[in-house]
C-alpha cells in the first residue's frame, strides 16, 4: 500500500498517545476521527514500525505490546482487579456492572465503602488508602482512556470493555467470586504502559519525546523506503 503521509496530519499527537499507551476515543474527537477515517494508512504505518493498532468495533483504538507473552505488568493487574472488585461490588447491591462500567459512573463518595469491604484484596495490588486507590487505579484509568473524571465523578469510557470482557469471561467459565478472592495473578488484558511512573523531570519529558520523534521519523524513512 502506498501511502500519502500528507493525509495524516494528526500522525503526531495519534502516534504520541498510542505509544504511552492511551485509548483513543471518542472523547478525543479529532484523533478518533481521523483515526477512523485513515484506518488502513495507520495501520500499515504502525505496522512498520512494529506496532499492532487494534481498531476495536466499540469506538477505540489502542497499541498491543509488542511482547504478548511477557508477564503481565502491575498496572494491568491494579485495573483488572479493580474492574473484578466492581462487578462482585455493584452485583451484590443490586444494580447492573455493565450499566455502570459500560457508559456510567462511580462517585469519589462511594470509594470508602469499596476499600473497607475489600480490603484484603486492595492490599495484594498494594493499595491501602483512598490516596492510593485514586492515585494507583482510578487516575491510572484517565491516563490511560479508560475513565474520564469530573469533580469527583468517574465516568466509564468505551475501552473499559476491554476489562469486562475478562470478566464475562470468567464468569462463562468458573465462578467470579472464586477468581476475585485467590491470589494474583487474574486474568487481564496485555496493556502498552511501563509498571510504575517514573520521576517526572525535564530531563525525562525530553528523552521521552526524543523518543516518540525518533520512532515515527524512522517509521516514515522505511515508509518511504519501501515506496521506492
Amino acid at each position: 500500500m502506498n501511502l500519502d503521509l500528507s493525509e495524516l496530519s494528526l500522525l503526531a499527537p495519534i502516534f504520541r498517545e498510542l505509544f504511552k499507551g492511551y485509548h483513543v476515543s471518542r472523547r478525543d474527537p479529532e484523533l478518533y476521527t481521523q483515526l477512523s477515517n485513515l484506518q488502513d494508512p495507520y495501520r500499515a504505518l504502525f505496522r512498520a514500525l512494529g506496532f499492532e493498532l487494534v481498531c476495536d468495533t466499540r469506538g477505540f483504538y489502542y497499541f498491543v505490546p509488542e511482547q504478548m507473552g511477557a508477564q503481565v505488568n502491575k498496572t494491568a493487574q491494579r485495573l483488572a482487579l479493580f474492574t473484578f472488585i466492581l462487578v462482585e461490588h455493584l452485583a451484590d447491591q443490586g444494580r447492573d456492572p455493565l450499566a455502570v462500567l459500560d457508559g456510567g459512573s462511580l462517585g469519589r463518595d462511594e470509594l470508602p465503602p469499596l476499600l473497607d469491604k475489600y480490603r484484603d484484596l486492595f492490599l495484594q495490588a498494594e493499595v491501602t488508602s483512598q490516596d492510593e486507590l485514586e492515585e494507583k487505579i482510578l487516575r491510572r484509568l484517565t491516563q490511560l482512556g479508560f475513565a474520564a473524571e469530573d469533580n469527583g465523578v468517574y465516568r466509564f469510557l468505551p475501552p473499559m470493555h476491554r476489562f469486562l470482557d475478562v470478566c464475562l469471561a470468567v464468569q462463562q467459565d468458573r465462578d467470579l467470586a472464586a477468581t476475585l478472592h485467590s491470589d494474583l495473578p487474574l486474568p487481564t488484558p496485555p496493556l502498552a504502559v511501563e509498571d510504575e511512573d517514573p520521576v517526572v523531570s525535564l530531563e525525562n519529558v525530553l528523552a521521552e519525546e526524543e523518543d516518540e520523534e525518533a520512532a515515527l521519523a524512522r517509521a516514515i524513512a522505511e515508509e518511504k523506503e519501501l515506496e521506492a
